[in-house]
């Protein structure tokens, strides 16, 4: 037979585009439309309903970026389409964007209930199935003009409603009632589902040539001119194919609908509280015809929005969920970023995620659902089982530029050695939309077959493109069976988990550590005041919680804030999302974000003083909020500095005490250098205001390496290929800057409590103003730093030289740390040229270490230096980026910052000095009090003390093992206890606590973290 393939697909592509797809839609009338452009900000249908509309016609501009519209639908059914399904069709202008990148609507009955959302791939709402001819027709579209703003990673205004301007958008395309040619739109399915599938089979198998003369019959059967009427007799060419069964070895997909919602991204978080409703509205419509869906849905805050905004969708998702056609997932309160938040945030993640479910939806959410954050710490298996969480699931790493991950289902270890099951689906995306060369791909693709037979598709349109359609349901109808092709099984991802568990869990190979992506790396360092203000309320967070706890217990008359801090928590959590704290959302998101922590550490301010003030009176003080005790210089409001020593979780008086050792500062010298000693340490500052020297006088060594200034800012080019805000490639470091010229270098203070040297220097557009500070009694050298940043497309480090063979960093995390090597041996090392640490990371050889802290810094390098005769080790500190898109003034502005040097430290000692630099002693009137809780091993780290979450005066402790070790320690209470247990994070009981004569006796692992509830007397 002469091979003509090229001609049959041919003829099959023009037959289906020009004759086929167009006869979808039989008959069209156009609605009576009508407009009212909302001014400002989105409205609530009932202002809607009652303003005043004027005429509109279709060819018309509509919509400045960020606007709403409203437009009334009139007309009626014709009596000639009775018996015939007739549908409302809209098209507002919808653009060649993607869906949910561009223009998206609400569709609502004139009484303003929501019915369904309108979307590029979703334009439909029926009116009848079969319509009786003549009924009414009147509808709500609510438009929103939302702005593609992500175009080839181009700066441009349109991120910001502030910057956007008032050209419309959009050009108004139709409004029609339609008549639905069902037996058209059915064999429009059948020939896609074969031929997609045709062209993902080897041209030497029967079967691919099986389907190609399939379609061949059924274009010799349908005629173009009268496409409706021969629509049957093609469908009729095409069933034996379509009913060819799978094969007993083919792959077993289990399908789920979804719709990944970015909570904030190239919109505002006010927009996706609109997409969430319409998917939502969608998915629930679509479930009463197609009883088979399960939509699976992830983010607790995403579901309170629309409780709270539209009731009406809200009763509909609690009877989907009573139904069984919506699967509550995911466990957490957002899909947030998996680097950054802190340990006790990543727990309340959890914590207030599964509380939402369970409490509004009666749902015991059993998995984490991350299908698109930017790498996964390495604490998550341990928390999700402390949490209840069985499974694990994310397909991010499939972006990874280097390595691909070797398992796609496998048991996934934790820093403490808890595994929790994990799935990457290997159709690779989580907006499938059963495309033959999707489904095949996931097959291909999947690393484990051989043992293991089965992998999960999410299918749907995100990001308010509306979710699963009819058209994706009945592709999966016909996909469940078919020759050539994976089986589909639409299901709940639970059901997927635990099959999947029982077949290979036994078998299942581990990855132990961090799940680090090898792209987006410059989302530890983008937007720093976002990232500043999560890390700076995470800490107010705990100061808070920490002073009300000790207030209510020592004064009846106080009340606990439960509700403000239920509610500035839930607010932090928020702006962990995937794409707010790394930094990678419009301008108008961050413009927002910085505001609201302004506003939640302003409230939380007033919260602490307020627990600070009903401690009872007293005279000047100290509170303590970190786990350790601390001796350090405070400057009381209008008292001189003083030398305060305070214990852990604890209050002290200040006192003047005296230094063992003063502070000096050596001046004079004639290379200009100024030395500031401290007894502990000796540090040299030259005549650029470089950090020539450091030496540490416990340990009778130099800790930089020879040659090399320490706190040398460096600035590099930065133009990543693309991914502006998310990604730092690692061209970057072939150039840069040594910033070496200082406008002045000054002593500013000289002793006895505090040294200060002042260096400002000035490059570009930007000023620097660096206060190199040493104090009294302490080891650390800080470095309080002022930035007016005006570069554009730089990024700015702070290097640290040091005199440390060190084979491997360690990096703060949550709930403890992760080693890292500081070679490039593989490529999975080298991959990792952009790190992510909290507070501290350290370096070390054999007796020996350096740490580096920061108070609101995650990303870092670490390189390893040789010299003549040695070899050392460089960390450096990523301070600021310049990126223009999607935000093209990125960090523009003022910023203030701190981090510090630690040498000789220990990992204990990182830990202490990291929590005291994030943690500054609170000044205030207040009486002496002991630690509120205690441990008496100084690896046991306290994280949070709080009331429990049932309001019944329960304390909550909770802690974990710091330093990688066994430890075995008691905790004692400065108040009497009833009853102590041990729980999950959730507070619920799992064991009562080991209680002994003189406490909590307590054997933790390495990195295990403990929860314990204690009963006051």
């Amino acid at each position: 037979m002469h091979d003509d393939r090229l001609l049959v697909e041919g003829r099959l592509d023009r037959a289906m585009r020009q004759f086929v797809r167009p006869a979808q839609y039989a008959e069209r009338v156009p609605l009576t439309l009508t407009v009212w452009h909302a001014p400002g900000e989105p409205v609530p249908v009932a202002d809607a309903l009652s303003a005043a509309y004027e005429p509109f016609t279709t060819g018309t501009e509509w919509g400045r970026p960020w606007s709403t519209s409203w437009f009334r639908l009139d007309g009626a059914v014709p009596e000639a389409w009775a018996g015939r399904t007739v549908e409302v069709v809209v098209d507002p202008g919808f653009t060649g964007e993607g869906p949910g990148f561009q223009a998206e609507g609400m569709l609502y009955d004139t009484s303003g209930v929501p019915i369904k959302g309108i979307h590029p791939r979703n334009r439909h709402l029926t009116v009848g199935s079969p319509a009786r001819g003549g009924e009414p027709v009147a509808l709500l579209l609510e438009a929103a003009a939302n702005p593609a703003v992500l175009h080839d990673f181009l700066p441009t205004p349109l991120g910001d409603v502030l910057t956007a301007g008032d050209r419309p958008l959009y050009r108004f395309a139709a409004a029609d009632l339609a008549v639905l040619d069902e037996e058209v739109w059915h064999l429009i399915l059948d020939v896609e589902v074969l031929s997609e599938l045709m062209h993902e089979l080897d041209p030497a198998l029967p079967r691919r040539h099986e389907i190609l003369r399939a379609l061949e019959n059924m274009l010799d059967a349908l005629d173009l001119h009268d496409v409706s009427g021969t629509a049957s007799a093609a469908r009729a060419e095409l069933a034996e194919a379509l009913s060819r069964p799978a094969s007993a070895s083919a792959h077993k997909v289990s399908a789920a609908g979804h719709a990944h919602i970015d909570s904030a991204w190239l919109w505002p978080l006010r927009e996706t509280v609109r997409k969430a409703s319409r998917t939502f509205a969608n998915v629930t419509a679509l479930a009463r015809d197609y009883p088979e869906l399960v939509f699976a849905c992830s983010q607790a805050q995403q579901y309170a929005w629309v409780k709270e905004n539209q009731p009406h969708i809200w009763e509909r998702i609690r009877q989907a969920v009573a139904d069984g056609t919506w699967a509550p997932v995911g466990s957490m309160w957002v899909e947030s970023d998996a680097n950054m938040p802190g340990g006790e945030a990543l727990a309340r993640q959890l914590v207030h995620g599964k509380r939402f479910f369970a409490e509004e939806l009666g749902v015991e959410t059993e998995e984490i659902w991350l299908p698109d954050s930017f790498g996964y710490t390495a604490a998550f298996p341990q928390l999700a089982r402390l949490a209840g969480v069985r499974w694990f699931l994310t397909q991010k790493l499939s972006w990874n530029q280097t390595n691909k991950m070797p398992h796609h289902s496998f048991w996934w270890e934790g820093i403490d050695g808890t595994r929790v099951f994990t799935h990457f689906p290997p159709v690779d995306t989580y907006n499938a939309h059963f495309h033959a060369r999707e489904l095949a791909h996931a097959e291909r693709n999947f690393a484990d077959k051989g043992r293991a037979t089965r992998s999960l598709v999410p299918f749907g349109w995100g990001d308010g493109g509306g979710g699963p359609t009819r058209e994706m349901l009945e592709k999966a109808r016909r996909l469940r069976s078919l020759e050539g092709s994976p089986t589909v099984e639409i299901e709940r991802p639970s059901a997927f988990f635990t099959a999947a568990e029982e077949e290979y869990g036994a078998q299942a190979p581990v990855w132990s550590g961090e799940m680090y992506l090898e792209l987006h790396r410059a989302t530890y360092t983008t937007q720093a005041k976002t990232k500043q203000g999560n890390r700076y309320s995470e800490h107010r967070l705990r100061e808070a919680e920490l002073w009300c706890v000790a207030a209510a217990l020592r004064s009846t008359e106080y009340a606990y804030p439960y509700d403000a801090l239920d509610r500035l928590w839930k607010t932090v959590l928020l702006h962990q999302f995937h794409d707010i704290l790394p930094g990678s959302s419009i301008a108008w998101v961050h413009r927002e974000a910085r505001d609201t922590y302004a506003r939640v550490l302003a409230e939380l301010e007033e919260i602490t003083a307020g627990a600070v003030r009903a401690l009872g009176g007293g005279g000047p003080s100290v509170l303590n909020a970190s786990p350790y005790g601390r001796t350090e210089v405070v400057t009381p409001e209008g008292a001189p500095a003083a030398l305060v020593t305070v214990g852990a979780l604890a209050s002290a008086r200040i006192t003047a005490a005296v230094p063992e050792t003063e502070v000096t500062a050596l001046v004079g010298r004639p290379d200009g250098s100024l030395v500031l000693d401290n007894g502990l340490l000796r540090v040299t500052v030259d005549a650029a205001g470089l950090v020539a020297s450091v030496r540490d006088l416990r340990a009778d060594r130099e800790v930089l390496a020879p040659g090399s200034p320490a706190n040398l800012l460096q600035l590099h080019p930065d133009h990543p290929n693309k991914w502006d805000a998310w990604d730092i490639d690692r061209h970057y470091r072939r150039r840069h800057t040594d910033l070496t010229a200082a406008e002045s270098v000054e002593l500013v203070e000289s002793g006895p409590l505090r040294a200060v040297v002042r260096v400002v220097r000035v490059f570009g557009g930007s000023r620097i103003t660096q206060d190199i500070r040493l104090t009294a009694g302490s080891a650390r050298v800080d470095f309080v730093t002022d930035v007016d940043w005006r570069e554009s497309e730089k990024v700015l480090k702070a290097a640290f030289p040091l005199d440390v063979h060190a084979e491997r960093s360690a990096a703060e995390i949550q709930f403890g740390h992760v080693h890292r090597p500081t070679h490039t041996n593989t490529g999975w090392e080298a991959a990792r040229f952009e790190i992510c640490a909290h507070r501290w990371l350290r370096v070390a050889e054999e007796g020996y270490g350096v740490a580096v802290l920061n108070d609101s810094t995650y990303g870092h390098d670490v390189t390893r230096t040789p010299y003549d005769g040695g070899l050392g080790t460089t960390v450096r500190l990523t301070l600021l980026r310049a990126p223009h898109s999607p935000d093209p003034e990125t960090d523009l502005g003022t910023h203030r910052f701190t981090y510090a040097l630690l040498p000789g430290a220990g990992v204990g000692d990182a830990v202490a000095e990291g929590l005291a630099l994030n943690l500054p002693l609170r000044v205030a009137e207040a009486p002496e009090l002991p630690p509120l809780v205690a441990v008496d091993h100084p690896a046991v780290t306290i994280e949070s003390v709080k009331l429990a979450e049932d309001r019944s005066g329960d304390v909550v402790v909770r802690l974990y093992e710091s330093r990688g070790g066994r430890a075995d320690a008691t905790l004692t209470a400065s108040f009497p206890v009833a009853r102590a247990e041990v729980t999950d994070l959730l507070e619920r009981p799992l064991a009562p606590a080991d209680t002994g004569d003189t406490g909590l006796r307590l054997a933790l692992r390495p990195f295990q973290i403990l929860t314990l509830r204690l009963r006051p007397v």
